[in-house]
């Protein structure tokens, strides 16, 4: 059974577990594989990187092989920079990087990691490339995106992409059945889906497909408000859907 909103009214902790543990396992096996495929930024992350000042404090959320950092780090920035994962694998190689912190957290619990995230006065910027998508269940989501919030400054930004991989057919290919993760269409929600991984070995994770309007609900919700919105990245330049938020005041 499924809410007007197209999330499910009985998914529980059980199937978000799950869905979760999918991800983990996928991150932890080919993180190294993953980043290998990651070394180059995508074209809506440059897009980003030109907009923040030298001196606004980053925290990107999800950092991964921590090549968006590295690159503010290169270019000079003079503000604290701090990125945060899960995936050990991605994480080592993150932390080859000089002038940028990096810390061991799941996003699943941030709110209890919220206290050693904070900075005096809060973030000028939060980002959270290709990782918010990873996260299930409406709630959770938003239990993640207020933590966001109390860790911004009143005038600060949050800067975000998801993965839109229903516009590519190539990706299309890749969705597989729920009962692969001992699931049944009926415990997830509309949007949600399971993608198999063929490099270096065959693995599953899970994503889901949000649209803007949807991202601009959680926004609202969060206390915030979306200021930009915009498509970029992959072939056809709309594989990665960005939006810049901001603190409402």
């Amino acid at each position: 059974m499924s809410c007007p909103n197209g999330y499910n009214a009985v998914m529980n902790s059980s199937t978000a577990d799950k869905l979760l543990v999918v991800n983990r396992e996928f991150y932890s096996r080919f993180g190294g594989q993953f980043s290998a495929t990651r070394q180059r930024l995508q074209p809506g992350v440059k897009r980003i990187l030109d907009s923040i000042r030298e001196y606004e404090t980053v925290l990107d959320l999800g950092c991964g092989n921590g090549n968006f950092l590295r690159e503010l780090a290169r270019r000079g920035h003079k503000a604290t920079l701090c990125g945060v994962d899960f995936s050990l694998p991605l994480l080592r190689d993150a932390e080859s990087s000089s002038g940028v912190e990096f810390h061991e957290v799941d996003l699943s619990q941030l709110s209890v990691n919220s206290d050693q995230l904070s900075v005096e006065g809060g973030w000028s910027l939060i980002t959270c490339f290709a990782t918010l998508h990873h996260i299930p269940f409406a709630e959770m989501r938003l239990d993640i995106l207020k933590v966001v919030r109390g860790l911004l400054k009143d005038d600060g930004r949050f800067i975000l992409s998801n993965w839109q991989f229903l516009n590519s057919a190539k990706l299309r290919a890749r969705i597989q059945p729920w009962d692969r993760a001992g699931l049944d269409e009926s415990d997830v929600d509309e949007g949600d889906y399971l993608l198999d991984w063929r490099s270096g070995g065959e693995g599953l994770r899970y994503a889901h497909q949000f649209s803007a309007e949807e991202l601009s609900a959680l926004a609202e919700q969060a206390g915030m408000h979306v200021v930009d919105s915009f498509l970029s990245d992959g072939e056809g330049g709309n594989l990665g859907l960005y939006q810049v938020w901001q603190v409402k005041c």
